[in-house]
């Protein structure tokens, strides 16, 4: 007999997401000990040596919980039985910027990012299931976030790799006790006092109840279907940017901008933005709105000003965009 089930739909996710990688290189697996990264770390470690790869597990110690130190060392003696080594706990120091979900996110990352340099390996694998990708959809929307934002998150993104965002939670609990895995609980899944806990127990039943079943698989195809869509629109803005630059470190021509459709022009303003030193993080759609507007309604406007002390101004059919009193 085979596998159970959805064990082979784990199984399967893994070697789709490792396909293009060439043999002996090392994968290594975020594991928090949860039923999403427990089944993934266990798949990760039957189909790696089938594929000629090398398999490893990291877990991070945010030490934010009684006990958290002693649950990471309880996957590391795991992941032998796994199949994976190496095996490293990451024990990370939480700071307060952003709040505790994006606090407790960038620790994770940073460590994970450095210790994947470290180890050389080709690619991190994370449980993100089709559920958290629906989560994210909706918290994003209600930001009024635009497309590229509302592609959720990408099935690959640099060295980490999301392999289980086609699959459901409640398969990877199944894989799990298939497997005789037992997954740790996090009470901070339980927490209204983070935004997405509240997204997962008291929107998303809501709109199951309301709407009927499949809300999730809905919200993860909008999510596959706007990336495509920010994709297409990404290439013509590299084309539309490369186009309007009037020459090395200058601006944008006026003329180029003026015909290209909205959405390409304001992804050309952001990237000039940016790369004159705006942070993107802080820049809203309303600044690029009024950058835009000394395109489209130009009325002898004065400077734009952006954050990081970024400025952006139209002078003789060029849109400039600088930094400090440079514009003044």
């Amino acid at each position: 007999m085979g596998p159970h089930p959805a064990v082979a739909d784990v199984r399967r996710a893994v070697r789709l997401s490792l396909a293009d990688l060439p043999r002996e290189a090392l994968v290594l697996v975020a594991c928090s000990g949860g039923a999403d990264s427990l089944a993934l770390a266990a798949a990760l470690g039957f189909s790696a040596p089938r594929m000629g790869l090398r398999a490893g597990l990291l877990t991070v110690d945010h030490g934010l919980q009684e006990g958290s130190a002693s649950r990471a060392h309880d996957l590391v003696r795991l992941a032998p039985r796994l199949g994976l080594d190496p095996a490293v706990v990451l024990p990370v120091t939480v700071g307060r910027v952003g709040g505790p979900e994006a606090a407790a996110r960038d620790a994770r990352y940073a460590a994970l990012s450095e210790e994947a340099r470290r180890l050389g390996a080709a690619a991190v694998l994370l449980g993100h299931t089709r559920n958290d990708q629906a989560e994210t959809v909706l918290l994003r929307l209600a930001r009024g976030s635009g497309t590229r934002s509302l592609s959720g998150m990408a099935p690959v993104s640099g060295v980490y790799r999301r392999p289980l965002l086609g699959l459901g939670r409640a398969r990877t609990e199944e894989a799990c006790a298939a497997l005789g895995l037992e997954p740790w609980h996090d009470p901070h899944n339980d927490d209204p006092v983070f935004t997405r806990v509240r997204v997962r127990h008291d929107v998303m039943p809501v709109l199951e109840a309301a709407l009927g079943p499949g809300v999730a698989e809905a919200l993860a195809r909008t999510a596959r279907l706007c990336r495509d869509d920010a994709d297409a629109l990404d290439e013509w803005a590299d084309a539309l940017y490369a186009e309007s630059r009037t020459g090395p470190g200058a601006g944008l021509a006026v003329a180029v901008l003026e015909k290209a459709p909205g959405a390409v022009r304001r992804r050309v303003i952001r990237r000039a933005a940016v790369e004159a030193g705006a942070p993107a993080s802080a820049l809203a759609a309303a600044h690029i709105d009024e950058v835009e507007r000394l395109l489209t309604a130009w009325r002898g406007q004065k400077r734009v000003d952006l954050p990081g002390g970024v400025g952006a101004v139209r002078r003789c059919g060029t849109l400039i965009f600088a930094t400090g009193n440079n514009l003044a």
